[in-house]
């Protein structure tokens, strides 16, 4: 196979998106240690950096001493060139944030969800979602340079994005015309949630500096996004990292893909509650899941039963974990998702203690479990990453040219 010619246009692309991308992780820096951070001449940097400047991506951001002469300008990328907007569509709600550049967070609603949302209702939440942020930030839709929105199910990437999610009843759901047609004209990015917070966890979170890690989300559903190298393996139709629906126990509890056995139906908040409501006779008390479930770890100081069942919920977790660990080898697993957060913080302990009793042993001992620290917010965090990771890999020569400027998109980015 013939290699492709790199042109000049190609290495102007990769000198802007190697110094974006150097200033947006570890900026501010001066031209002096851009160079020799990337291996850039300094001609190359002053060029690509002044180009820049005058673009308004990158701003001074004050000054340091050098050794015997002039003191050097520091540079970093500037925060209000645009804003980014997050969306998480979860299997109860929906929500949408609004941040600028550096990812600073302006505005953010939620919207609930009933039960299985139909992809309508959640088309509608989200659109209504982002004129909310907008106008409580004061922003204008020209100032925003992309919407990436993360999904509880596989994304099949193409000339139509497809959503595939059978645990809410989403069969090739085509969210970005759905959205184009209800009046969305902003670029849009869609991902599977998981692989949303894995990203944020990774730029900005527990997973920072890791270039091995898993980063695992543990909410009503299950899924994790594998990080190998600092990137996120996808597989060949992007459905890698559906460790819900690994098979834990052959011919165990059903699952709600269809299958028996899976992960998500031991771990899973709902699966955790049903095991519950099995071993008790009765539900939890609580107006929804996530409440229910919050109950659910409160009872075990003084229900045995409660204790039990999350004693072994920690087990089955940590038995997934080890697979993870035996599967990939990485250097760290972070645990994210509400329901994973709210376990992690009572049961870390044991959690480790069940991963360490089924992942081989060397593996096990160089692999760090430790809890997210983003929060609630970060899928949708890791959504708004989208634009921002598009925009500093094209450079921004491209699709997310500064709005209202020659090249600035007006079709799909999806």
């Amino acid at each position: 196979m013939a290699s492709k010619r790199t042109t000049v246009r190609d290495l102007r692309r990769h000198n802007r998106s190697l110094l974006l991308s150097k200033l947006y992780f570890d900026g501010p820096l001066s031209r002096h240690e851009l160079s020799q951070l990337t291996g850039l001449s300094a001609a190359t940097v002053s060029n690509v950096t002044a180009e820049l400047g005058e673009e308004r991506l990158i701003t001074e951001a004050g000054q340091v001493e050098s050794d015997g002469g002039r003191p050097r300008v520091l540079l970093r990328v500037d925060p209000a060139y645009g804003h980014v907007a997050g969306v998480d569509i979860g299997e109860t709600g929906v929500k949408v944030e609004l941040f600028d550049l550096a990812m600073n967070r302006l505005a953010t609603v939620e919207h609930p969800l009933p039960k299985a949302p139909d992809a309508a209702t959640a088309v509608e939440q989200v659109t209504s979602g982002l004129r909310e942020v907008f106008a409580t930030a004061g922003i204008d839709e020209s100032a925003v340079l992309g919407v990436g929105i993360g999904v509880p199910g596989t994304v099949e990437q193409g000339a139509r994005v497809l959503v595939h999610a059978p645990t809410v009843g989403w069969d090739a759901v085509p969210l970005v015309s759905l959205l184009r047609d209800a009046g969305v004209g902003l670029p849009l990015f869609v991902d599977n949630g998981a692989k949303t917070q894995g990203q944020a966890e990774m730029w900005f979170g527990a997973g920072r500096g890791a270039r091995h890690a898993v980063i695992a989300l543990i909410g009503s559903g299950v899924g994790a996004a594998v990080v190998t190298d600092g990137t996120t393996y996808r597989g060949s139709t992007s459905s890698a990292g559906e460790w819900g629906h690994t098979t834990i126990a052959y011919g165990g509890q059903e699952c709600r893909c269809g299958a028996r056995g899976c992960l998500e139906a031991y771990i899973g908040a709902g699966g955790v509650l049903a095991r519950y409501r099995r071993a008790r006779g009765k539900d939890v008390t609580g107006e929804d899941e996530q409440a229910q479930f919050t109950a659910l770890l409160e009872a075990a100081a003084r229900s045995k039963t409660a204790a039990k069942v999350l004693d072994e919920t920690a087990g089955y977790l940590g038995a997934g974990i080890a697979n993870l660990i035996n599967l990939f080898n990485p250097e760290r697993i972070v645990i994210g998702g509400w329901a994973g957060l709210a376990l992690g913080e009572q049961l870390l302990p044991r959690i480790r203690s069940a991963a360490g009793e089924h992942a081989l042993r060397h593996p096990f001992s160089q692999t760090s479990i430790q809890l997210g620290s983003l929060g609630l917010d970060a899928v949708a965090t890791g959504a708004a990453t989208l634009p921002v990771a598009d925009l500093l890999e094209q450079g921004a020569t491209s699709r997310l040219a500064k709005p209202g400027t020659p090249g600035a998109p007006d079709s799909d980015a999806a």
